[in-house]
């Protein structure tokens, strides 16, 4: 295995875990958040929970195939941490904002991912081309809902 396709194994299980962290703290999220102005954001990070944990199994599927070993629990570390469950339930603001940031933070190893397979792996190059446009989608409607937010304060 060239160091280059070890490379994209490392960075694919990078990818993998921000999905899990993602689909755990999407899952906190969309149930510890109360109010009436959380009904939307509860909704929809619900509806996002299937899609990421889509990516992160696809993700695996794909280290798999390529040679590596997908990494069990023992391995993961987390890193998002404006996306963690606050004290306050009625802060939606902080939520939506840690939302962006995860899509952010996925859209950033999704582009490195591109570049990285560019001329050696184009399945892996797709499957994140494909995964890419999801979380740019779901910043998107993020962002929106913040500008929503920050209006009505």
């Amino acid at each position: 295995m060239s160091e280059v396709q070890e490379q994209i194994i490392e960075e694919l299980k990078v990818a993998y875990w921000m999905e899990i962290e993602t689909v755990t703290n999407y899952i906190s999220n969309s149930i510890n958040l109360d109010g009436v102005r959380a009904e939307e954001i509860k909704k929809a990070l619900q509806a996002d929970v299937l899609e990421e944990l889509t990516h992160a199994q696809n993700l695996a599927r794909r280290i798999k195939t390529i040679g590596g070993t997908v990494p069990g629990s023992a391995d993961f570390k987390s890193a998002q941490a404006t996306l963690q469950p606050t004290a306050d339930n009625t802060d939606v603001v902080s939520v939506i904002k840690g939302v962006i940031d995860a899509e952010n933070g996925a859209i950033t190893q999704y582009n490195k991912l591109i570049k990285l397979c560019d001329g050696i792996d184009y399945v892996t190059q797709d499957l994140c081309i494909q995964s890419l446009a999801d979380e740019e989608e779901h910043r998107r409607n993020f962002v929106g809902y913040l500008a929503e937010y920050e209006k009505q304060a």
